[in-house]
């Protein structure tokens, strides 16, 4: 996979044979272990929170409707599609609540998806030029992350067949079929909740998500670091 970075650590290993009294079926000799892999990928959905006030300039009123055309032009010369620039969920319902009762809108929340890192910089600079300064990136994900989880499993768990096979191998042993597969239970799996952003657009800006930093941003330019996955596979091989 590209950008992935895979890393197989080992985990434990016991050997178990049948103690007396037990059943037929029960005195099958066993190896246990646990294969583990990570992936590291970089994040393709970047969301940027941007939020429009109305405001004066040399006492002329400059409304949201206005801006909100500016946005809209930028973001299209930058060549994002304008349906990639949503009203967040929250404003949604108050704007519409506001139209209704025709009173004014002081202020619009939205939410712009871009794709890569170079695009938050250049639509950061888009911002400046139009002295829009309530933005933020509120989180990162990846676009195929249930085949990313998907794929770490596999490798997990041939992870663990494998070193199965090498430690009887050492042994002069022979692995027989799988009796036991669970999959263990990690925390934190995939970083992909809520950002905090620490410094400002203008200067050097640290990106972190539930206390792990994502990425950096120096001289506008933004890096991001690889969203990491992680799964254990415990197995149970029976010993030929």
């Amino acid at each position: 996979m590209k950008n992935a970075k895979i890393l197989l650590a080992c985990g434990f290993l016991s050997l178990a044979l049948s103690s007396f009294g037990q059943s037929p079926a029960e005195e099958q000799p066993y190896i246990e272990v646990t294969g583990s892999a990570e992936l590291e990928v970089i994040p393709d959905e970047i969301y940027i929170g941007i939020s429009i006030v109305e405001k004066y300039v040399n006492k002329v009123k400059i409304t949201i409707e206005e801006q909100e055309a500016e946005l809209l032009e930028s973001i299209q010369k930058l060549g994002i599609d304008r349906d990639k620039l949503v009203l967040s969920d929250a404003d949604a319902s108050y704007v519409k609540v506001r139209w209704k009762t025709k009173d004014v809108i002081t202020r619009k929340d939205y939410i712009l998806k871009v794709s890569d890192a170079a695009t938050v910089g250049r639509v950061y600079q888009e911002l400046e030029q139009l002295e829009i300064k309530d933005a933020s990136i509120s989180r990162v994900s990846y676009s195929k992350m249930d085949s990313l989880r998907r794929e770490v499993k596999i490798l997990a768990l041939k992870a663990a067949k494998e070193k199965a096979a090498y430690l009887l191998a050492a042994i002069g042993e022979q692995m027989g079929k799988p009796m036991i597969i669970r999959e263990q239970t990690l925390d934190g799996s995939f970083y992909n909740s809520e950002v905090n952003v620490q410094g400002s657009r203008k200067g050097t800006a640290t990106y972190y998500i539930d206390g792990i930093r994502i990425g950096s941003e120096q001289s506008g330019e933004i890096q991001f670091e690889k969203i990491k996955t992680r799964s254990e596979i415990f197995c149970r091989f029976s010993i030929q």
